[in-house]
């Protein structure tokens, strides 16, 4: 089983910003690429052959973060200027902008609605603004430094953040607390974002690793170390089996998630990778840096589906337990399928027949009996035909995802068992004081009670 069918190629490069690029995302139909720079200007790129780019002016200083609305309708930027703007794509490139942070803001991210953004800053705080009434609605502020990227999770109902006090945070958007910290960075948390499931988040730092969390564990359960110097950003393809990563070493690497090894290394800029975006689709990829230059690559992964995985990957050659990027993601070489066997076995057999049948006159029916009697026989010793086999694989592999499904949702009761028995301890604790409290107080008051008797009896009187 081949997990890549072609090495990723070099489409097309685009020049047109003058200073280094920092961001880039793709239209939700891949007809535009949009890309910010140091040169304050934002470029949105129309894909077609022998079609003009755009060029907007508007915002004061470095462009920070873009991003396409999901609609395609809307493209929103943010800036070192303290302002995100949101603009139409198209050639009069009108926009609106939304002032609320006190300093630099570093990213800008669409809720999968369309109907809010979410803002980090260097104000150590994090934004979130409603699209359709153009204002702020809340802030999110327990950053200790400032915060480098968020992002929604795709249902919306949380926010991961990142930042240079060396934590990410997760955010529930109903109450507006954070609900979780992983703090386990050597140097700044450099970018942030959830897998197309929601299951994961993914989050890269200044010390050149890249780690994978589980939410519903809340564990670490997978990390890279494969550039030579601090990553700037990553994404995840929309199958979530592959991620590429940028770093200031000059590479775009692209891991492979499922085997949970490193596949590619891409060299196609002369400095720093400042940003990389997987298409909605995940055909193709761009990635920029700082030598002012946008490249267009051609993907040429094998995608796979939920269903392929179970089928290919349904028995696994060692008793080690599976990541649980997606608890069916095996990281190690597998049997082949009984499935595949079966066709082996009979295709050997069928040849033999083959050979037999060219006896002589007369064989043909000979071997037309024998065959009946063989098949009698298989269906005595239950041994199954191809619809038979594909029937069977089609059960098996609805009862696999029956199983992961309850092993998700033993997870999260192993998980509430954990926090009640936390809770249970922490009371039996108090209980305990308490109680050690209730002894002491009571020995203090028998001494007491001790040295009054001894002063009625003449003895040094009690004061």
């Amino acid at each position: 089983m081949a997990s890549v069918m072609e090495d990723p190629t070099l489409e097309r490069h685009f020049k047109g910003h003058r200073d280094a690029v920092t961001c880039a995302d793709f239209s939700p139909n891949s007809k535009q690429l949009a890309s910010g720079s140091v040169d304050k200007s934002l470029m949105i790129w129309n894909l077609a052959l022998k079609t003009r780019a755009y060029r907007y002016f508007g915002h004061q200083d470095v462009i920070t973060g873009v991003q396409f609305s999901p609609s395609g309708n809307l493209v929103a930027t943010s800036s070192k200027d303290r302002t995100v703007r949101l603009w139409t794509p198209t050639m009069k490139g009108e926009s609106t902008m939304f002032k609320a942070h006190t300093a630099a803001v570093r990213s800008v991210a669409f809720s999968h609605d369309g109907q809010r953004l979410v803002t980090a800053s260097d104000d150590k705080s994090i934004k979130v603004w409603s699209v359709r009434g153009q204002c702020f609605n809340y802030s999110l502020n327990q950053h200790t430094n400032w915060v480098r990227c968020a992002r929604f999770s795709p249902d919306g109902r949380l926010i991961a953040s990142c930042g240079d006090d060396r934590s990410v945070r997760l955010w529930d958007t109903s109450t507006k607390r954070c609900i979780n910290c992983f703090t386990d960075y050597v140097g700044s948390t450099t970018f942030v974002d959830f897998n197309s499931s929601g299951t994961c988040i993914a989050s890269s730092g200044a010390d050149s690793s890249l780690k994978i969390w589980d939410l519903r564990t809340n564990r670490l359960i997978q990390q890279y170390q494969v550039h030579s110097a601090g990553i700037n950003t990553f994404s995840f393809h929309p199958s979530d089996n592959y991620l590429i990563s940028g770093s200031s070493d000059s590479t775009v690497k692209i891991l492979d998630l499922l085997e949970g090894r490193l596949i590619y290394t891409l060299h196609g800029h002369k400095g720093a990778v400042i940003t990389v975006a997987f298409s909605r689709t995940g055909e193709v990829f761009a990635s920029g840096g700082t030598d002012g230059q946008v490249l267009m690559w051609r993907t040429n992964f094998d995608t796979k589906s939920y269903r392929d995985v179970l089928q290919q990957h349904g028995r696994r050659s060692t008793p080690d337990p599976p990541p649980h990027l997606s608890d069916i993601h095996p990281r190690v070489p597998h049997l082949h399928r009984p499935v595949e066997r079966w066709k082996e076995g009979k295709c050997a057999r069928g040849a033999g027949w083959t050979a037999g049948s060219e006896i002589g006159p007369g064989g043909g029916g000979r071997r037309e009996e024998e065959e009946e009697e063989e098949e009698e026989e298989e269906e005595e010793r239950g041994e199954m035909n191809p619809l038979d086999v594909t029937g069977r694989q089609s059960r098996l592999d609805s009862t696999l995802g029956h199983i992961v499904q309850q092993l998700d949702i033993l997870t999260q009761t192993v998980s509430v068992l954990e926090e009640r028995l936390t809770l249970t301890e922490d009371k039996l604790k108090e209980c305990l004081h308490h109680q050690a409290t209730i002894l002491e107080d009571v020995r203090a008051s028998g001494e007491r009670r001790r040295t009054y008797s001894e002063g009625i009896d003449g003895s040094p009187h009690f004061t």
